[in-house]
């Protein structure tokens, strides 16, 4: 699976693909150890990124290919309806699945997120904390106020 260089705004991504589409993204400080290669897709990526970023994007139109357990997959296409700026609970988004006591077994699945932001599960949170993030929780409070700033620019009229 090649990996490349994703330059942002916010630092240095890196992302992996497969022939339809993204399958990974690392945050900066993260690199992988394999060789980078250039794709378009990775352009198109840090496009959006960068977008995103300066508060001009809400959603994603890169193509992603999600692979992982039936179970993660219906977690991580709920998640994606979870509207920008907004969050989730894990027990929330566990009812949601039609698992209301598989809210661990979310967090698993936030945990293997192979794509977050574009997978937002830094929109999960715990009942009465902000939860965890794989990238780490200053990331995770950095994208939430993100979103809380632009929100009602992409929130419906």
């Amino acid at each position: 699976m090649p990996w490349g260089k994703v330059s942002t705004v916010w630092g240095i991504f890196y992302a992996a693909w497969e022939e339809r589409g993204l399958v990974a993204l690392c945050f900066p400080g993260k690199p992988p150890a394999e060789t980078l290669f250039s794709h378009p897709l990775l352009q198109e990526l840090r496009q959006e990124l960068d977008q995103y970023f300066q508060g001009e994007r809400a959603a994603f139109t890169v193509p992603v290919k999600l692979t992982g357990p039936p179970f993660f997959r219906q977690v991580w296409a709920e998640l994606r309806t979870v509207p920008y700026g907004e969050t989730v609970t894990y027990g929330e988004l566990a009812r949601r699945t039609g698992g209301p006591q598989a809210a661990r077994a979310v967090g698993q699945a936030m945990a293997k997120n192979p794509l977050p932001i574009l997978v937002p599960c830094h929109r999960v949170v715990g009942k009465g904390d902000i939860g965890g993030f794989g990238p780490g929780l200053a990331w995770k409070e950095r994208l939430l106020a993100l979103e809380r700033r632009y929100k009602a620019k992409f929130s419906p009229r």
